[in-house]
């Protein structure tokens, strides 16, 4: 039987029995919960981390481009 968190919790506070069918139950959500929690946290951390800047990579031998200038400038 699935009951409420609230009845939970006010079972839990009174120190009311709980069967193992209940724990058993209450356990395997807070797996879930859990798992999805860490499965947030990864996606979360993947898009939120600083990317790595590549520099260009420059050789020796690289050739520069010429100054340009305009025709009217002598």
């Amino acid at each position: 039987m699935l009951y409420t968190l609230s009845y939970q919790m006010y079972k839990y506070e009174h120190g009311l029995h709980i069967s193992a069918a209940e724990q058993r139950a209450a356990d395997a959500r807070a797996g879930e919960i859990a798992a999805a929690v860490h499965e947030l946290r990864l996606c979360l951390g993947r898009a939120f981390r600083p990317r790595r800047r590549v520099r260009p990579a420059r050789s020796a031998d690289a050739v520069t481009a010429p100054a340009r200038f305009m025709s009217s400038v002598r």
